[in-house]
């Protein structure tokens, strides 16, 4: 499997900023995201960013969009699992740690965020 770009998501904030801070520029990064012309074959999350995948996240509208775009979004089951999150995932597909090391290893290019 070839896949062009992969984006890793390993929070449900963006950077370093302050819990609402980098809340909202999550939601600001998947909302621009989802607009672009530009977007990437599969997002991963892991950590608590598989906490953006479940019913009521503040971003499901983006995530949606991103989804309904074609754009393949991998939860970790390991996080979900950790998390108690599983059945609650409502867009995307849980995955295993070997399936996301094969979409890594099969992107040209993987940003990490």
């Amino acid at each position: 499997m070839s896949l062009r770009t992969v984006i890793i998501l390993k929070s449900e904030t963006f950077g370093d900023a302050p819990e609402e801070l980098g809340s909202k520029l999550m939601g600001s990064f998947l909302r621009k995201l989802w607009a672009s012309d530009e977007k990437p074959d599969a997002i991963v999350f892991y950590g608590t960013g598989v906490k953006l995948l479940v019913v009521g996240s503040h971003v499901m509208d983006a995530l949606d969009g991103l989804f309904d775009a074609g754009v393949d979004l991998v939860a970790c089951g390991t996080c979900a699992g950790y998390f108690k999150i599983r059945d609650a995932i409502a867009v995307g597909r849980v995955s295993d740690m070997p399936e996301i090391i094969s979409i890594v290893m099969g992107a040209d290019k993987v940003v990490t965020m």
